[in-house]
C-alpha cells in the first residue's frame, strides 16, 4: 500500500464526508494506493456513525471508536499501530489540512531519503490568540531541541512506515513527535511549506493552557530521551554538587569553631545550609539509585531499534 493517512476525529461530523471525499479524489488522480483510518476521540457528536456510513461505501475507510476522549496523542498513537502503508500521512479531520498536499508529502519521504517531513503553515489563517503563542512554542522548541522546524504542531506530517511503528506517542506528546524519533535514531527530519486552511466547521479544540502543558511536556521529553537508560547520570551529578557545597561549608565550619572557640556553629545560618545540602545531595543520590534499579527491571529495557541483521536467521 502506499499511503496510511492517520485521521484524529473530535467532534468533527460536518467535516468528515468532504474531507474523505477531498482524500479520495487526491489519491485517485494519483493512482495511490491508500487506506484513511479515522480514529474516534471520545466524539460527542454524530462522528462515528458518519465514519460508519462512509465506510459502508468506500473500503479504503477504516475506524476505531474510543470509549471516552484520551486525546490526540493516544489517537495518532492507536492510528500509527494500525497503519500499513509504505508512507504514513497525519492531518486534522476539520479541513485546514488540505490533502492536495499528498502527493508533495509522499514524494518528499519515498524519494527524497527522509524519516519524516513536517508541514509548516506559513500562511496561517487563525487569530493572532493563536498564532503569536504558537511562534514563541515553536521557536523555543526549535531551539531546546536542536531540529530545525518552523511548526513543530502542525498535523500535516509524513513518516515512513517504521518511523511510526518504533515510537509511542501518550499524553500531549503529538507536538514532540520529531524529537521522539529523532532520540528513537531518526534524524533525517525534513519541512514542507502547506496550504493552511480557513477554519470551515466548528471551533478549535485548543486553547492557550497548552503553552503551559507544552512546556512542561518538552521538559519531560527532553529527560527520558537523555537520561532513562542512565536516570542516575542526572541525580548523582546534582547530588555529587549539593552534597560537596554542603561538606566543604561543614567542613568551614568546624575549622573556624576550632579556630575561634567563641564563635558558635549550631547559631550559625551556614550551618543550617551546610545541613540542607548535605540532606538534599543524598535524597538526589538515593533517587538515582532507585531510578536505576526501575530502569534495570522494567520491562522492555533491551529493546534496542536495530536497523539491519545480516548472518542471522
Amino acid at each position: 500500500m502506499d499511503v496510511s493517512i492517520v485521521v484524529p476525529v473530535f467532534n468533527e461530523e460536518e467535516s468528515l464526508p468532504e474531507l474523505c471525499a477531498w482524500i479520495a479524489r487526491v489519491a485517485n488522480a494519483n493512482e495511490f494506493s491508500y487506506e484513511i483510518i479515522f480514529i474516534d476521540d471520545g466524539s460527542a457528536d454524530n462522528s462515528w456513525n458518519v465514519i460508519e456510513s462512509l465506510r459502508s461505501s468506500n473500503n479504503n475507510i477504516k475506524g476505531i471508536k474510543f470509549q471516552r476522549n484520551y486525546g490526540k496523542s493516544a489517537a495518532l498513537n492507536e492510528g500509527f499501530r494500525a497503519a500499513c502503508g509504505e508512507v504514513v500521512i497525519t492531518m486534522d479531520a476539520d479541513l485546514q489540512d488540505s490533502p492536495d498536499e499528498i502527493p508533495g508529502l509522499r514524494k518528499m519521504i519515498a524519494e527524497g531519503n527522509y524519516d519524516i517531513v513536517s508541514g509548516w503553515k506559513k500562511m496561517r489563517h487563525d487569530p493572532l490568540s493563536k498564532t503569536i503563542p504558537s511562534k514563541f512554542f515553536n521557536w523555543f522548541t526549535s531551539k531546546v531541541s536542536k531540529i530545525k522546524l518552523h511548526d513543530f504542531n502542525c498535523g500535516l506530517k509524513a513518516y515512513q512506515l517504521k518511523v511510526v511503528k518504533s515510537i509511542e506517542v501518550y499524553g500531549e506528546m503529538h507536538r514532540y513527535i520529531p524529537l521522539i524519533a529523532k532520540w528513537s535514531g531518526f534524524r533525517k527530519i525534513g519541512e514542507k511549506i502547506v496550504v493552511h486552511n480557513p477554519r470551515k466547521y466548528g471551533k478549535s479544540k485548543f486553547g492557550a493552557g497548552r503553552l503551559i502543558t507544552g512546556g512542561l511536556d518538552l521538559l519531560s521529553i527532553m529527560f527520558v530521551g537523555r537520561y532513562s537508560k542512565r536516570p542516575m547520570h542526572f541525580f548523582g551529578t546534582w547530588g555529587a554538587v549539593f552534597f560537596l557545597i554542603g561538606f566543604s561549608l561543614s567542613v568551614y565550619l568546624i575549622i573556624t569553631r576550632l579556630l575561634y572557640p567563641d564563635i558558635g556553629l549550631s547559631n550559625r545560618p551556614p550551618f543550617y545550609i551546610a545541613l540542607t545540602a548535605m540532606v538534599i545531595g543524598s535524597q538526589l543520590f538515593l533517587t538515582g539509585f532507585i531510578a536505576e534499579l526501575v530502569s534495570r527491571n522494567a520491562p522492555g529495557k533491551n529493546f534496542y531499534l536495530i536497523e539491519k541483521k545480516t548472518g542471522l536467521n
